[in-house]
């Protein structure tokens, strides 16, 4: 019963007083940050590292940096933009690691939730055509895009990430951006 009590206490408290608790040591702290973050994260370490079995490994290893590191987090609101940016980083050493080329058509993008069955064949066939364009960009054009437009990462964010200078990665997005408004025209 105890322990019920005290998960309902940390469901309802906010990321800051979670993120404090837990770099002081509190592991259930800690657990409730897990059990908050780790499927977006893993949606996340998806959309980068589609069709692998990777995915829970990243998400692992981004907790156990995040548990070791967390004492270092100078703003504790922010623990949730702070676990992305280490899962990104996590996957993109995945990638870099075994020089995986990704099948962007199996990147799970959501669907919009239509009431009407047209609508939402319309909206399945959208994201199917964006899987297409983004399938065919360069690796380098699609990581950037995918860390932008799906990640919400800053382009020097993205540099910092795929050790790439600041004007390549607005390059690569110009082109990719060009690539995917060509090929979704028919869409818009």
């Amino acid at each position: 019963m105890r322990e019920e009590q005290h998960r309902d206490e940390f469901a309802a408290a906010t990321d800051r007083i979670l993120a404090g608790r837990a770099a002081d040591g509190d592991a259930e702290a800690f657990a409730a940050l897990v059990r908050r973050y780790a499927p977006m994260m893993s949606a996340y370490a998806r959309r980068i590292l589609p069709g692998t079995s990777e995915i829970d490994d990243v998400v692992q290893e981004t907790f156990i940096t995040a548990w070791e590191q967390l004492s270092t987090l100078e703003r504790p609101e922010q623990v949730k933009s702070w676990l992305m940016r280490i899962t990104s980083r996590k996957a993109i050493d995945r990638i870099r690691a075994t020089k995986v080329h990704s099948d962007f058509q199996e990147v799970e993008i959501s669907v919009p939730q239509a009431s009407d069955p047209p609508r939402r064949a319309e909206a399945s066939a959208g994201v199917a055509a964006l899987g297409e364009a983004l399938g065919e960009l360069p690796d380098r054009e699609r990581q950037c895009w995918v860390l932008r437009e799906i990640g919400g990462h800053s382009y020097e964010e993205i540099s910092e990430e795929l050790g790439i200078p600041l004007s390549t990665v607005r390059g690569q997005l110009a082109r990719a951006r060009k690539h995917i408004i060509v090929r979704m025209e028919e869409w818009r």
